[in-house]
């Protein structure tokens, strides 16, 4: 199966969509594909706003996302754009870091006023870069993510459906399989 890094863009440790993306790596795994996470956040800040491309851990970074196959992408949704975080990461990589790749590019925020931010923000950049397929993503609002005391995630059943569709989609646009599993949720 295929090689798949999940990227949250998110600077929040307590992000929700992180907890999603990591949600969806588990039904990711399930259909027998590789994933590999990757919290932005976790990368050196100075690496980062100094664009030090050489620095180990973002050459690391650099060299996932030259393994993957396929790489999702999360991002909570800012001012109508994809976060600052994942913007300065994507900034460092290589111009056609994501050629022949099949991409899932994948938004939350509090308004559905920001729905629109995958196809008008996000989905430019990552076609810039090379991506040979971007999957149509999916924003999932805040209120349909819950966050019990122990960390675990709870999707609002018409928003699970929605994340099942769209992440077999892209499983399936890397040769994976989907039939034998229940709705994520």
């Amino acid at each position: 199966m295929a090689v798949i890094l999940s990227v949250s863009g998110s600077p929040s440790a307590t992000s929700r969509t992180a907890r999603l993306l990591r949600h969806l790596d588990d039904r990711l795994r399930l259909q027998g594909h590789e994933v590999v996470p990757l919290d932005v956040r976790t990368l050196p800040a100075e690496a980062l706003l100094g664009a030090d491309v050489r620095h180990p851990a973002i050459a690391a970074a650099a060299a996932l996302f030259q393994r993957a196959d396929g790489v999702v992408i999360g991002t909570p949704v800012y001012k109508a754009a994809y976060s600052g975080l994942l913007k300065s990461l994507l900034d460092l990589l290589p111009q056609f870091a994501l050629a022949d790749k099949t991409v899932l590019p994948l938004a939350t925020g509090g308004t559905t006023a920001h729905v629109l931010a995958i196809d008008y923000a996000l989905r430019p950049v990552l076609s810039s870069m090379g991506a040979t397929h971007v999957v149509p993503g999916w924003f999932t609002l805040d209120k349909d993510l819950t966050v019990a005391d122990d960390g675990t995630l709870t999707v609002a059943p018409a928003t699970a459906e929605a994340l099942t569709q769209v992440t077999d989609r892209f499983s399936v646009a890397l040769g994976g399989r989907t039939t034998a599993l229940a709705p994520t949720g």
